[in-house]
């Protein structure tokens, strides 16, 4: 008899008579080959009294190894598939009579996915204009920036000026640099430092304030007031490499500009392109999940909330700060998790079906390939690098992962796609923030 609630079922189980009675007679065997009581030798024991003085060990081996086996045969022979370990309960088990037992387990959810071809989602093929590419240009002219010393002078805005630092008060922790470069007047730059060093010239000291927001990047400044001590030791500004065939030659494989502009182009639209179709992914993804109503394995459940718990732990992790020092209370956190882990379980179980539905597997070449990628990245050997992810499980969500992105590809592919909603206008600031940085 079967109970199903859901993706919960029941089943009463009951192991005949006869299995009980040759296993039992097995496991006495095996004790008996051990056992040492006084007055007999080492396994000579008689099986009677092994019975006897062994029965709890006995019974309980004896359920060990029938339980699974009979839940195993009673579950393929119903065809379930069962999520995690069954919870056994009522075991009646008497001499000479069959075993009875109850067994509560969870399955996966048989359901048949709605339609998943042709769904409406938003997307446009990205542009790439000619700013984009200047924009691009000018990154690159900054990364290949050299910083020349000036002769002293006074030092004006967009220098670089090149000090030495020490905290005075109001530091947790002493602060003190030899060489530190500021840059005056630079969007990242606290004022404190742009007012009092522009118009110094290299030789001179100062001392002043300068005031940390209370919502600045590391909390050790935050909210805080701290006088230092400054010695301008020179200046430097910063020299840009003009843009010509040169600079194309000296950035990789180009002979010219032209030929710089178009790979930039490439790259530009790939990397939007890649963000454009994720989001349509994601948004189709959500169609389908809303589309589809069946209920989930708890066990699946948890285990997702734990990882987005995990997750959240992990960014808030920082050294020296342990978050579950912090007073939350996390059966709130973990509640606060299940909806969206709900959701996450169930894309899950819609894109394995549409993968069964559309035969989309995994090939041993894409799987070696993204091993190949792994031992490159962290300049392993291959083989030593194969045989660590076969050991711990990662091969197989490997293996997963390019399933699940094949999927999407093809539910992509076969989406009806829809012209975007325009942005909404953004209301221009009317308050600017000062630059929150600090010195090296």
């Amino acid at each position: 008899m079967a109970l199903v609630e859901g993706c919960r079922h029941e089943l009463e189980i009951l192991i005949p008579a006869e299995a009980v009675e040759a296993e039992t007679e097995k496991v006495t065997k095996n004790i008996q080959g051990k056992a040492k009581m006084p007055g007999f030798r080492p396994g000579k024991v008689p099986a009677a009294i092994i019975r006897k003085n062994f029965a709890g060990d006995i019974r309980q081996k004896v359920l060990e190894n029938l339980v699974p086996r009979f839940f195993d045969e009673k579950a393929k022979e119903e065809n379930l598939r069962v999520v995690g370990t069954p919870s056994i309960s009522d075991v009646h088990f008497h001499d000479g009579e069959p075993v009875r037992f109850k067994a509560q387990f969870e399955v996966f959810p048989e359901f048949d996915p709605a339609e998943y071809t042709g769904v409406e989602v938003p997307y446009a093929q990205p542009e790439v204009t000619e700013e984009d590419i200047d924009k691009r240009i000018e990154e690159l002219r900054d990364s290949k920036a050299t910083y020349a010393n000036v002769d002293p002078r006074p030092i004006e805005d967009g220098d670089y000026a090149v000090v030495s630092l020490e905290s005075l008060s109001g530091a947790i922790d002493p602060i003190k640099s030899d060489e530190v470069s500021v840059l005056i007047g630079g969007p990242d730059t606290m004022a404190g430092f742009t007012e009092n060093l522009r118009g110094a010239s290299p030789g001179d000291e100062k001392e002043f304030d300068v005031a940390y927001p209370e919502d600045f990047g590391q909390e050790k400044l935050a909210g805080r007031t701290i006088r230092f001590r400054c010695v301008v030791k020179g200046l430097r500004r910063k020299e840009l490499p003009e843009v010509n065939d040169d600079f194309a030659q000296d950035l990789g494989d180009f002979r010219n500009m032209e030929e710089l502009r178009e790979a930039l182009r490439k790259s530009i639209f790939a990397q939007r392109e890649a963000e454009a179709q994720r989001e349509a992914k994601d948004k189709l993804v959500e169609k389908l999940v809303d589309a589809n109503d069946f209920p989930v394995p708890e066990a699946f459940v948890k285990r997702q909330i734990e990882n987005r718990v995990e997750q959240r732990l992990q960014a808030l992790s920082r050294p020296g700060f342990d978050p579950h020092s912090l007073n939350l209370d996390w059966n709130k956190v973990r509640e606060a998790q299940r909806e969206p882990a709900i959701r996450e379980v169930k894309a899950s179980l819609i894109l394995g079906r549409v993968a069964e539905r559309e035969a989309i597997g995994v090939t041993n070449e894409e799987v070696d390939r993204e091993v190949q990628r792994i031992a490159q990245q962290q300049r392993e050997p291959l083989p030593t690098v194969r045989k660590r992810l076969s050991e711990d499980g990662t091969m197989d969500r490997i293996a997963s992962h390019i399933q699940t992105e094949k999927t999407l590809n093809f539910l992509f592919d076969k989406a009806t796609k829809t012209a975007p909603e325009p942005e909404p206008e953004v209301e221009p600031e009317t308050t600017s923030e000062e630059p929150q940085t600090e010195p090296e």
